[in-house]
């Protein structure tokens, strides 16, 4: 008797032509809907009305087949992965619609290297470009990163070492601030510094603003990503006679360095599209201001917004553009950050090796120094 091989696959073809039948099925459908029967328009409201056809007609399908408890069991597996198909698609949608809209633009040199001092709205796309808004961008997020980075790590490891009333006062006020508004920090800033203390308006007003945006998302997670590292870790410290500060500087921190960078990043993406912040605090201007601490500066976010609310063709094709060298600025910045601090807590680099390396020699000569005189 020939033994037959049992099929251990998940994926049948059976399964395959069940989806498809079912997503030309719900296509057809609602494309009938649309045209003959209902006054229904629009690319969302067509998704919307042939997703759960397609789900009906899926699970007719394979009930044909499986009984009750795998057409349900395949029914949610369809659910979770049509919803990630769907998430993906509107993520590639959102990037790469401003990369086709702006495409004319991005193809001329001058858009890298030009401000818009000389161009106006009747002007073609020979002329002009966002070098101005994206030194304003850089300049700016370089600001409320020094602010923002050391007092959110020293914040978060307060929040994690410590305990007591004013800890916990100090955890509510910053979960209340990551839903301040950012006109709200803006005004904050505006009222603070410019009006009482007497800076004008500038790139580092601007950065000041951002980084009060950024300050509580970065406590949050960093906050979140320290009670992470193992207590035994610590215990082994202090059981070695390491105080509380070197512990927390020496095994706390570079154990959850990769999550440490993660919320650098989290809190960098909050603060580098903020549009409304910048124009109160630093104004609008077409020309290059390298200057963060005088005159008016622009930002990436400020130009895309002024831009693509012109009138003019040409003016929009300029704000998709700035949009889209925005959205790669912010890849080159996170790749940066990953490389620099992403690696693991038993990862060092070659310099860092060589240093501890050196501390461990110094360390055995001043122990062997008193033994010694003992």
């Amino acid at each position: 008797m020939t033994e037959l091989r049992r099929v251990t696959r998940t994926r049948r073809g059976a399964d395959v032509a069940a989806v498809l039948g079912a997503l030309a099925s719900a296509a057809a459908l609602t494309g009938l809907l649309f045209d003959q029967i209902a006054p229904f328009s629009g690319v969302v409201a067509f998704i919307a009305i042939a997703y759960p056809i397609f789900l009906g007609l899926y699970a007719l399908l394979v009930s044909l087949d499986d009984n009750a408890l795998a057409v349900r069991d395949k029914l949610a597996s369809a659910v979770v992965h049509s919803l990630a198909f769907l998430a993906l698609a509107a993520l590639l949608t959102i990037v790469a619609y401003p990369i086709i809209m702006g495409f004319d633009a991005l193809g001329h040199l001058n858009f890298f290297t030009e401000d818009m001092a000389d161009a106006g709205t009747l002007d073609p796309l020979d002329l002009g470009g966002v070098l101005h808004a994206a030194v304003g961008t850089l300049e700016q997020i370089s600001i409320a990163l020094v602010i923002t980075v050391p007092m959110g790590l020293t914040c978060a490891v307060f929040l994690n070492e410590t305990r007591g009333w004013f800890t916990r006062l100090v955890r509510t006020v910053v979960e209340a601030m990551t839903a301040l508004p950012s006109i709200v920090a803006g005004l904050f800033v505006y009222a603070s510094l410019i009006l009482v203390v007497g800076f004008e308006r500038s790139g580092f007003a601007a950065g000041c603003a951002i980084s009060v945006m950024m300050l509580p998302i970065m406590i949050r997670a960093a906050d979140v990503v320290l009670r992470l590292v193992p207590s035994s870790l610590k215990e082994a410290s202090f059981a070695l006679g390491v105080g509380q500060w070197r512990t927390a500087w020496h095994v706390t921190l570079p154990t959850a360095r990769s999550g440490l960078t993660t919320s650098v990043l989290l809190a960098t993406a909050r603060g580098i599209g903020e549009t409304s912040p910048v124009l109160i605090t630093a104004g609008f201007t077409p020309f290059l201001n390298w200057n963060p601490f005088a005159g008016s500066q622009v930002s990436l976010p400020l130009a895309t917004y002024q831009l693509v609310t012109s009138s003019e063709p040409t003016m929009k094709e300029r704000g998709f553009g700035a949009a889209a060298v925005l959205m790669g600025l912010v890849l080159v910045l996170f790749v940066l950050a990953r490389v620099v601090g992403g690696r693991g807590p038993g990862e060092q680099s070659a310099r860092r090796a060589r240093r501890r390396e050196r501390q461990s020699q110094s360390h055995l000569r001043r122990i062997q120094a008193v033994q010694g005189v003992s």
